[in-house]
């Protein structure tokens, strides 16, 4: 592929073909893994961590020793809650290791495909109950081989100076990721509930298969990439300024861990309280999984034209101001979710309706905080160490969720509602902090100076 035009010719909206094979292979792969997150913890409370089961999982027995013997004796649910927070925070860690392997060993293609490979291993070896250990471990590797590397291939289909078309581009590629999550948790939930979970596994392990054959017919629509090595570019070194720009953007980073600690608890307890306290009727417990992605979906195109239409009144917030709002709105969420336990405490008894109100709203507060902080690290970071800022902003959910893990242990030692309650402190707490924060930051960041700042942003 010798240009751009050569990539684009007769795809639609003039995008590059590879676009669309990189937008579908991720699509499958969030259909698959988030498919599969819906089922993760209402598989091990239900049937994996019972005596029956778990004497014959290879090395269950030894990771419950380990856990119990840094906090004390477990639970099921809490035993469940914890590993579900490890794999889910080492999912967003190991694709730091992931780009170091694509940039300096296999290039980004190899990794891609190594990665995809490793994650339907994974989810084939989920449908086997004594392979759930080996299954999270060949997962975890897979998702960092590839999660980071596909992104960044989406940006190499685009010209340097071509960013409005490569923002539409990343957008197109987003609602793939949207959709994949919403789907996922749908048909896997429903297969698992008619079937067993087993067979709902094998379902997230087809379609792993099917983003690999979509990753690997779009191979000659793909730019190449190959491992660079330390001689084939030197940077400068940062300057004074550029290091406070650095130590500003850690900060800002390590603010989205409240939210990121509040949010995801409607991934590992929340399918639990869910099947537990939710008036149901016919709907399965795991399509609680998509609830939150719905939300996300459905406010997208509504914030932009409600962000559109402050920024003419020169009223739209800054970035730190989104994302303190999006992580007041995950707090008010899970306020929502323990007024829901405390109103209707019995089991069965929470309207359906109101806990996905909750959900919705998690999505929405998603919607504020987590792109706009990708936006707002990639946009400001010396061009030096964009990558590396953008990758970094990952240790937040990986840090963030291994502590969600952690505090999820407390669900059965708390009631619904103080659990709940406490959750949302955290995101509101997170809020007061960004609140209060904000000008310093953005004067170290030198974002208070943006021409077109609005007036009254909050």
């Amino acid at each position: 592929m010798s240009s751009t035009a050569e990539r684009q010719g007769g795809s639609p909206g003039g995008h590059p073909r590879g676009l669309y094979f990189l937008a579908g292979t991720e699509l499958w792969e969030r259909f698959s893994f988030y498919g599969m997150q819906a089922l993760l913890t209402l598989y091990m409370v239900k049937q994996l961590l019972l005596p029956e089961f778990a004497e014959n999982v290879w090395g269950l027995a030894a990771l419950r020793g380990m856990a119990e013997g840094m906090f004390g004796t477990l639970g099921n649910v809490g035993f469940a809650s914890v590993i579900a927070g490890l794999y889910s925070g080492l999912v967003y860690f190991t694709p730091l290791l992931g780009g170091l392997i694509a940039d300096q060993l296999l290039g980004a293609k190899r990794t891609v495909t190594i990665g995809v490979l490793l994650m339907s291993a994974g989810h084939l070896a989920m449908t086997f109950d004594q392979l759930f250990v080996v299954a999270l471990v060949l997962l975890i590797l897979g998702s960092g081989l590839l999660k980071g590397n596909i992104s960044s291939q989406v940006g190499t289909l685009y010209p340097q100076d071509d960013a409005s078309m490569r923002d539409r581009g990343f957008a197109i590629f987003s609602t793939g990721i949207n959709i994949g999550a919403a789907a996922g948790p749908l048909v896997t939930g429903a297969v698992a509930a008619i079937w067993g979970w087993h067979a709902g596994f094998a379902v997230a392990a087809g379609l792993m298969l099917v983003a690999l054959a979509t990753y690997l017919a779009g191979q000659k629509h793909l730019p190449d990439t190959p491992p660079r090595r330390h001689a084939d570019f030197q940077h400068p070194p940062l300057s004074k300024a550029d290091g406070k720009v650095v130590l500003a953007l850690i900060a800002v980073i390590l603010l989205t861990m409240p939210a990121e600690i509040t949010y995801p608890m409607v991934w590992t307890i929340g399918p639990i309280w869910v099947d537990s306290y939710v008036n149901l009727g016919f709907v399965p417990a795991t399509w609680f999984g998509s609830m939150d992605s719905i939300g996300a979906i459905a406010s997208a195109p509504l914030l932009v034209m409600f962000w559109a239409s402050q920024a003419r009144k020169r009223r739209e917030p800054d970035s730190l101001g989104k994302m303190a709002i999006g992580t007041g709105l995950v707090g008010v969420a899970a306020l929502g979710l323990a007024a829901g336990s405390f109103i209707f405490p019995a089991k069965d008894s929470v309207p359906l309706i109101w806990a996905i109100a909750c959900y919705f709203l998690m999505g929405v507060g998603w919607m504020y905080y987590w792109p706009t902080t990708l936006s707002l690290v990639s946009g400001v970071a010396p061009r030096a160490v964009v990558a590396t800022m953008v990758s970094g902003a990952f240790i937040s959910p990986f840090i963030a969720h291994l502590a969600a893990g952690v505090i999820g242990i407390n669900f059965k030692r708390m009631s619904p509602s103080a659990f709940w309650a406490m959750d949302g402190a955290i995101g509101l707490a997170g809020a007061v902090l960004l609140f209060a924060l904000r000008p310093m930051l953005n004067r170290a960041l030198g974002t208070d100076k943006r021409k077109d700042a609005p007036e009254n942003a909050f």
